[in-house]
C-alpha cells in the first residue's frame, strides 16, 4: 500500500492505497513472504512502526503530497500488512517479533478522512 496513511486506520477507502496483492495457500508461507517484504522495507526507509499484528508503515520525512482540501503537506507511508480474507488477523496468528517502531506516523489536521471502518 501507498498512502496518506497508515494501514491499520482501514479507512473507507483504504483498498485504493493497495499497490499489489499476493495470495498464499498458507499462513507460513505468507508470512514467509511478509517477513522478506519487512527486511527489504526496513532496508529502504528510515522510519517505522509497525505492530505484531502484521501491518506495518514505512516512510521518509520527505516523502510527502500536497493536500488541497487540508492545505498541508500529507506523510505518505508505504505500507505492508497481512490479512485473512480482507481482515486483521486474529491474535494468535499474530507475531510479537514484528512489534517495532523507531518513530509515529505524522497524521493530517484536517477532518476529511476521519471515517474508520474495515470495508
Amino acid at each position: 500500500m501507498y498512502g496518506d496513511f497508515e494501514p491499520w486506520w482501514f479507512l473507507e477507502d483504504w483498498k485504493n492505497d493497495i499497490t499489489a496483492i499476493r495470495e498464499f495457500q498458507s499462513y507460513e508461507d505468507g508470512l514467509a513472504y511478509y517477513q522478506e517484504e519487512w527486511q527489504s522495507l526496513q532496508e529502504q526507509f528510515p522510519k517505522v512502526n509497525s505492530k505484531s499484528n502484521l501491518m506495518s508503515a514505512f516512510w521518509r520525512t520527505d516523502d510527502k503530497r500536497w493536500c488541497e482540501e487540508c492545505d498541508e503537506d500529507l506523510q505518505q507511508y508505504h505500507s505492508l500488512l497481512m490479512l485473512g480474507n480482507w481482515q486483521e488477523l486474529p491474535e494468535d496468528l499474530q507475531d510479537l517479533n514484528f512489534d517495532h517502531r523507531n518513530a509515529e506516523g505524522v497524521h493530517p489536521t484536517c477532518s476529511i478522512k476521519q471515517h474508520n471502518t474495515l470495508s
